[in-house]
């Protein structure tokens, strides 16, 4: 028999992945949060989570059952809210990387925010992250660039992405409309740190292409890489959605593959609601940024 307290338990465990602050949220006893999920795991026939290391990870299955109890929690929420005030004010939660929020979501928000279909709670993470969000029903819907299929992930293309390489408007490389791998020898790159995705894909490209190339500085995000160009330490490869600051210059880098951003939700997820509602609505807008952007090509 399914304990739906054990369940809701183990839910905040989820969110923790951490015996001692779970039970201190649920205000209960380190050993008897640890009966309870042991309970729930033996109802179930399921292993729950396993010890990675020093830290603590949800199994696949107890992916889907995290997913599982916050549906039903919902469900509960939204149920007790109409039946009390005719209407229910749960968030709708979207998931996605800062550089989706910066350049890619913003008229999508506005626009969801303007239909008043409900509150609107947002979670910043990076790509595996925000997987993880829709796959455990921390969140309704995410926005991801996928480099492959997902199991349990519906997903809608949003949008596709080139990359460009960015620089001051007096490097010498600003005279060409566009550069070649080979443009790029010797150069010194503004770069994230060594286990992001981006950084990888420009170190294999270069790789390949036997292009040798250094690092000048390694940060994480595009306004910080952005900031870094714009004070000389290096020219960067970013995505052509992100915004320049005064005095840079972008050209496009056709040998590098263009990146796919996805729309993401949990398969056999409701999409119906506030949830598809906003689903529809990143969709539509989903190509907004390419106004601007080709404005910025133009200009300069």
């Amino acid at each position: 028999m399914l304990s739906l307290s054990f369940l809701s338990a183990f839910v905040v465990f989820s969110e923790h992945l951490n015996f001692t602050r779970a039970a201190r949220a649920l205000h209960l006893s380190q050993p008897a949060l640890h009966v309870q999920i042991k309970k729930l795991a033996e109802s179930l026939g399921v292993t729950l989570y396993q010890r990675r290391g020093q830290r603590l990870e949800l199994t696949l299955d107890g992916k889907r059952v995290a997913a599982f109890g916050r549906e039903m929690g919902e469900r509960a929420r939204v149920f007790l809210d109409v039946l009390r005030t005719g209407e229910s004010r749960e968030p709708v939660v979207l998931c996605a990387g800062e550089g989706s929020y910066l350049y890619l979501l913003g008229e999508a928000i506005r626009a969801f925010l303007a239909s008043a279909q409900a509150p609107l709670r947002l979670l910043t993470r990076d790509r595996a992250a925000t997987v993880d969000a829709i796959t455990t029903g921390e969140a309704h819907v995410g926005v991801a660039p996928l480099e492959s299929a997902t199991d349990g992930l519906a997903v809608d293309r949003l949008t596709e992405v080139s990359q460009v390489l960015v620089m001051p408007e007096a490097h010498p490389l600003a005279r060409k409309r566009r550069i070649m791998l080979r443009d790029l020898a010797g150069a010194r790159l503004v770069v994230p740190d060594r286990n992001r995705p981006h950084r990888a894909l420009i170190a294999q490209a270069l790789l390949s292409a036997g292009v040798p190339w250094e690092a000048a500085v390694e940060a994480n995000g595009w306004e910080l890489m952005l900031h870094f160009v714009r004070l000389g330490v290096g020219v960067a490869v970013v995505n052509a959605c992100c915004r320049l600051p005064r005095g840079l210059v972008a050209r496009p880098l056709p040998e590098l593959p263009r990146q796919v951003f996805y729309v993401i939700r949990r398969r056999g997820s409701d999409r119906s609601g506030a949830p598809g509602r906003l689903r529809e609505m990143l969709i539509a807008h989903g190509s907004a940024w390419q106004k601007s952007a080709a404005h910025r090509m133009q200009r300069t």
